[in-house]
């Protein structure tokens, strides 16, 4: 049961979020998040404006004269994707950069990030701490010999793992990678398996290869540092895995931003100043080694000379190397797998391994994607302005605390200076209490302040990070790292939640002493509250013609008396089970409506609500008594079907576009009372068998209906029918299905059992019996198959006389 508050409209929901009880433009984003990293450094930043706008006059310059390269020059980066940003020439601050220095470092070596790779969880490594962190896994556990002894299913099997932790692993995007098989999750050096650790100190191979380059030992296990999944390298070893591009353009920006001036690198001890950069040599010379080394005479007297901060410019939007195949190293990648969420080559088409799979152009899958994460920052940027604004008047809290603190003790000093040394004792007690109290809300607004910075700092570094990240003109290496951003700035977006911008402790110190008392009471003096209390609110009433049902929801609509002086902060609701047993809280916030969903079908429910602020709470209102329907409408559900099955008619009708079985759900669950529904079949071709039955949310969608244990079905063809539960076939009965039959399925939870008709004639014995829990109508079919949902029906006559009789 979910329950939701609504705004003056009695058939509607809120948006605004849900909670209860469970019964069963881009260019435009990012200018929001950098113009509020703008206001918030303005005054560390001034120096660094200039700066800005010269790279932005310069970065016009080289996109001009990179046209004809067919390269996007890295310093208009919106300019080059299409898209509109008015925050070109933002030069971040010093200290915001310092804050994205975390995000640059390897999470084992802890220094810079070299020659990063991306891992199939999204993170990054170095090439080499990769290599020092490889383990080995025992023969008998490899793909290889899993094939050799025939129990292998494909190329890259999974390890002995629980199936269903595989497939919901592959539901986050995490399992089969680019040829790389998913390994248990548990990190190898705590496996069971027999796993070995290589010596940390294994002398190198013979050889003069790089470290991604060098052999592998065979039956190789990475495990990632910071999520701890982890997976087997295939015969690629290192070389499997991408390069990450952009976060090697990232760090080579941030480094040459800390750099305070470029040295000569031709110094032999103390490097010098440059004075100047030779394009044709990339080298930065100093006055006495540009005499030496490079004197302007014979074929150096062609070379071109210039300024070293204009080297510094040339030498970064000189174009980078065009990205290539991981699988095919000498075809560049030209499309975009969706399904994989990986770029591709031609060639990875060609040989079928993405053939089936739906692809697009790289350049628009790179401009979707930068949209994307500036929509998500746009929030994000939101949120951080706030926080912002949050430590701003947490600090002037503090500031009040200390005045307002001074203040009460002067006032109580005076006090007790005006009675006789009898008061002085138990003047010291209330002053220790009043410091007791000081102490507690500095202490409490000090941790709240220290909090809110650490998660603020956290976030305006990730922010700055996907800035620079936005930054690259490279497609394929900003699609390998964009979907993990995204998902790290909604979630970071969603750790400011409701609450976390709110203070903690009032400034108020709400005592006062009570000086009336004679001298014999001196020792029954005490604080007492400064502030009148307030009454608490009046009743709420319900009002009737604005609350309703519909199917197993409810909607409820209140207000204040109209002569109530007496505000209410919030509301509670509270509803019972639908058997008359104990209320419980359904709701609980300012808004005057709320929508229910989740009851019981054929459910009487009651209803009540009262009010409350800072004093207490209300009386409860008049109870309501509310009555759900007696049979359920619904249709089938788009978001937890199979990607292959193909909606219509209002997602009453739905067919397949797989040879294979597809399952789809209703929305709408059913754990009591008695349900009747039917389908007719609109097209059946090739005698295929669709399923029809009932089903957990969390059945398997991609096999048919009843392979698994959770689910429960009828299975026919075009001569006979099977009843199947965790792939158990059973009662075999003559009779089957052709176009314009109907199938009509009747759960009764009152009696735990499930039967199937078919064109209004039983199919076989009670199909089912103690099936308990929640379930959903649900149907498995093929692209031979087309079936239209019927809802609302009442249960078949000869039923009901039937369990009567019973």
């Amino acid at each position: 049961m979910r329950a939701s508050p609504s705004r003056r409209r009695p058939m509607g929901r809120c948006l605004q979020g849900r909670a209860g009880l469970e019964g069963g433009g881009p260019g435009l984003a990012r200018g929001v998040a950098v113009r509020w990293l703008t206001e918030t450094v303005a005054p560390r930043q001034s120096a660094s404006q200039g700066v800005g706008a010269q790279a932005t006059r310069e970065g016009a310059t080289a996109a001009a004269a990179g046209q004809g390269a067919g390269y996007d020059r890295p310093v208009d980066r919106f300019a080059s994707s299409g898209t509109r940003c008015s925050c070109r020439g933002f030069a971040p601050s010093p200290v915001l950069m310092e804050e994205m220095e975390e995000e640059l470092k390897c999470p084992v070596c802890g220094s810079f990030y070299r020659e990063p790779i991306i891992l199939p969880c999204s993170h990054n490594l170095c090439q080499a701490c990769a290599r020092n962190i490889l383990v080995q896994t025992p023969e008998s556990e490899s793909p290889q010999s899993r094939r050799a002894s025939g129990s292998g299913v494909s190329d890259y099997d999974y390890l002995d793992l629980d199936k269903m932790s595989l497939y919901s692993e592959a539901d986050s995007g995490y399992g089969s990678y680019g040829g790389f098989a998913s390994a248990p999750t548990t990190p190898c050096q705590k496996s069971p398996n027999g796993v070995r650790v290589f010596p940390p100190a294994m002398p190198p191979p013979a050889t003069h290869l790089s470290p991604a380059l060098a052999p592998v030992p065979r039956n190789s296990c990475i495990t990632c540092p910071q999520c701890h999944r982890s997976l087997i390298l295939d015969d690629r070893g290192l070389r499997g895995f991408p390069k990450n591009r952009v976060l090697e353009g990232v760090i080579d920006r941030y480094q040459q931003s800390k750099a305070a001036a470029l040295k000569c690198q031709l110094c032999e001890k103390a490097p010098k100043e440059a004075t100047v950069m030779c394009e044709q040599c990339d080298v930065f010379y100093c006055d006495p080694c540009r005499l030496r080394c490079h004197p302007p005479r014979g074929p150096l007297a062609k070379h071109r000379l210039v300024p070293p901060a204009q080297g510094r410019v040339s030498r970064r939007l000189s174009p980078r190397k065009v990205s290539t195949c991981t699988d095919h190293e000498l075809e560049n990648h030209s499309m975009y797998c969706v399904q994989c969420k990986m770029p591709v080559c031609y060639q990875c088409l060609e040989e079928g391994k993405h053939s089936s799979h739906e692809v697009k152009a790289l350049g628009a899958m790179w401009k979707l994607h930068k949209s994307q994460l500036s929509q998500a920052l746009n929030g994000l940027s939101d949120r951080a302005k706030e926080a912002k604004e949050f430590l701003v008047q947490l600090r002037n809290m503090v500031q009040q605390i200390q005045e307002n603190s001074v203040e009460f003790e002067a006032c109580l000093v005076a006090q007790c200076d005006a009675l006789i040394d009898a008061l002085n004792r138990r003047k010291a007690q209330l002053l220790a209490r009043v410091n007791k109290e000081h102490e507690h809300k500095l202490k409490v607004v000090r941790d709240q302040i220290s909090h809110c910075t650490v998660k603020l700092r956290q976030t305006t570094g990730l922010m700055e990070y996907c800035l620079e990240v936005i930054k690259e003109n490279d497609p394929s290496g900003f699609l390998q790292i964009s979907d993990a951003l995204i998902r790290r700035v909604h979630l970071t977006e969603d750790q400011w939640g409701k609450g976390t911008l709110t203070p903690r402790m009032t400034t108020d110190f709400d005592l006062s002493l009570d000086n009336s008392p004679l001298l014999q009471s001196i020792h029954q003096l005490d604080f007492v509250q400064m502030k009148a209390s307030s009454p608490v609110p009046a009743t709420p009433i319900l009002q009737l013609e604005e609350c309703c049902t519909h199917n197993n929801s409810a909607t409820l609509s209140w207000k204040q008396p109209p002569l109530s002086t007496v505000p209410a902060e919030g509301y509670i609701l509270e509803l019972d089970d639908g058997n008359g047993g104990q209320f419980r809280e359904v709701y609980v916030g300012k808004e005057t409506m709320c929508t229910v969903d989740g009851l019981h079908f054929n459910s009487t429910y009651n209803a009540r609500i009262k009010a409350f602020n800072k004093t207490g709470v209300s009386q409860y209102s008049k109870t309501l008594v509310l009555q759900t329907s007696e049979v359920a409408w619904f249709a089938f559900d788009p978001g937890s079907a199979h990607a292959d099955i193909i909606f219509s008619n209002d997602n009453l009708t739905v067919t397949c576009s797989s040879y294979d079985d597809r399952v789809v759900l209703g929305k709408t669950g059913f754990s009591k009372g008695v349900h009747y529904w039917e389908l007719t079949v609109d097209r059946y071709e090739n005698h295929p068998d669709p399923a029809f039955g009932v089903a957990r949310i969390d059945v398997m969608k991609d096999v048919m209906l009843g392979k698994d244990d959770k689910a429960w079905a009828m299975y026919v063809d075009n001569n006979r029918s099977w009843f199947m539960h965790n792939n158990s076939h059973t009662n075999r009965t003559e009779g089957g299905i052709t176009k314009g039959a109907t199938i009509g399925v009747l759960l009764d939870l009152n009696r735990k059992t499930l039967t199937f008709f078919i064109n209004d004639e039983q199919q076989g014995p009670i199909a089912f019996e103690n099936v308990e829990g929640l379930f959903f109508p649900a149907v498995s079919l093929n692209r031979n198959v087309q079936v239209t949902l019927h809802t609302g029906l009442p249960v078949p006559d000869f039923y009901s006389s039937r369990a009567s009789i019973a």
